[in-house]
């Protein structure tokens, strides 16, 4: 039988502890699901000594690159994964479009210090300008430059709509304002 339902990322929630030996993200990609988790550097002591650890910025956020027709077995079977719904919908699963995740995975992963915000966390004082990046790594990328108070540092502002937003440093050198 032909898989004719084409894949899409899901926004999903783990509601495993964030200690839990076998966390969904695993379990998928051990089912050769496409995943995505923003992570953030951590200090942790374990048995009386300080290390650094990984660890996933929203502990049940994870995006999932798949079709519903495989994802559903998947998340019936396993009590502790599910969608996100959208609001006011009835069981409406919410999604990000392919280009905005791409453009999304790529900031995270290209940049040495993402700054990471929930939706309710970025203010209209924290919208600068419009600005269009001309140039390096982020070439093309359209957004607002985030104005932090006391920071030196510029950063370009990637949204996935009504989940999580990235901040990225960028260059001075490369910023054209639209």
């Amino acid at each position: 039988m032909e898989n004719t339902e084409k894949h899409q990322w899901y926004v999903m929630r783990d509601l495993k502890r964030r200690n839990a030996k076998e966390p969904a993200y695993k379990q998928l990609q051990e089912l050769g699901v496409e995943v995505f988790i923003p992570m953030k550097w951590q200090i942790a002591i374990r048995k009386g000594e300080k290390i650094r650890e990984e660890i996933p910025v929203i502990q049940d956020l994870l995006f999932v690159h798949d079709s519903r027709q495989h994802l559903d077995p998947i998340v019936e079977s396993t009590k502790t994964l599910q969608y996100r719904w959208l609001r006011n919908t009835f069981r409406k699963p919410m999604t990000v479009s392919d280009s905005e995740m791409e453009k999304f995975i790529f900031a995270v992963n290209q940049s040495e210090s993402p700054k990471f915000y929930l939706p309710e966390e970025i203010t209209p004082q924290m919208y600068g300008r419009k600005i269009k990046i001309i140039g390096g790594l982020f070439n093309g990328y359209e957004g607002y430059l985030i104005t932090t108070r006391g920071s030196k540092v510029k950063r370009l502002l990637i949204e996935l709509k009504g989940c999580l937003a990235v901040g990225v440093e960028i260059s001075s050198d490369y910023i054209q304002i639209i």
